[in-house]
């Protein structure tokens, strides 16, 4: 398996992402969207922050028992309520993403939403691997 990373000259600079992904594997893993939901499935955390760090956990968690980790990611999606804060915590966030998944980046898209799911819940990430 191998995911390699471009990131063309001419296109604004890849910090946080990559621009694309060349993915050559045999299984793809579809990750379901995960929010801050807690074993019993209750949202938890107040701030952004707090969210996406338990919502990457938990899109790693089901990565891992399909028998990924981080570095497999080829896609990744975060929808968030509020864009403007996602952007203004951008170095917090980037920071906790570095902490649990590494430096190696998916290619990634920030969508706003008016809600999701769960009413509390202000990030969500889903996305996909590919694995050998």
């Amino acid at each position: 398996m191998s995911l390699d990373r471009v990131n063309p000259e001419g296109l604004s600079p890849a910090t946080g992402f990559s621009h694309a992904v060349v993915a050559t594997g045999s299984r793809l893993v579809f990750l379901a969207g995960q929010t801050a939901l807690d074993g019993d499935g209750k949202v938890v955390g107040a701030t952004l922050p707090e969210q996406f760090r338990t919502a990457l956990t938990n899109l790693l968690a089901a990565l891992a028992a399909a028998g990924g980790a981080p570095g497999d990611l080829a896609r990744v999606t975060v929808y968030a309520t509020d864009v403007a804060d996602y952007r203004a915590r951008a170095r917090e966030l980037g920071a906790i993403w570095r902490e649990l998944a590494g430096r190696t980046y998916p290619a990634m898209a920030v969508i706003g939403a008016v809600r999701l799911w769960d009413s509390e819940a202000l990030v969500e990430l889903d996305g996909f691997a590919v694995l050998d």
